[in-house]
């Protein structure tokens, strides 16, 4: 019992550190997507548009997960923060290019559209597994 004690006091530490790293990088992500994005997200989720909400939703979680598998094939915190900023930079420029590429998709969430909100966010969950299984290949 004092051995798993020992690890825990060890790792736990390390554990709040990658997290805290992780979640940090998270945060800036979601931050550089909400200005680099056409449309005000956070406004009209403000303002109850679902449509925004799910493509807001689809862009979270698709910076999360390339960020929580560099997390878990990392051996430290600088790891992390270049592969986590490797994938960032990555999920970042691919959402901008498709909101350039289906550039009435910004609009049609603007207007409320929930498919094309749904679309947005299965797209950006895409490239997320992509880039998270690259990552930790």
């Amino acid at each position: 019992m004092e051995a798993v004690l020992q690890s825990f006091l060890a790792g736990f530490p390390v554990l709040l550190m990658h997290f805290f790293v992780t979640v940090v990088m998270l945060a800036a992500g979601v931050a550089v997507y909400v200005w680099i994005t056409p449309h005000k997200d956070l406004a009209l989720v403000k303002e109850g548009n679902v449509a925004a909400a799910i493509s807001l939703s689809g862009a979270v979680l698709g910076l999360a997960i390339p960020l929580a598998m560099s997390m878990s094939v990392s051996v430290n915190v600088a790891d992390i923060v270049i592969w986590g900023l490797l994938t960032l930079v990555i999920q970042l420029v691919v959402f901008r290019l498709t909101d350039l590429v289906l550039r009435d998709l910004p609009a049609r969430i603007e207007s409320g559209e929930v498919a094309a909100a749904l679309l947005l966010s299965a797209i950006k969950l895409a490239v997320a597994a992509v880039t998270a299984a690259a990552v930790s290949g």
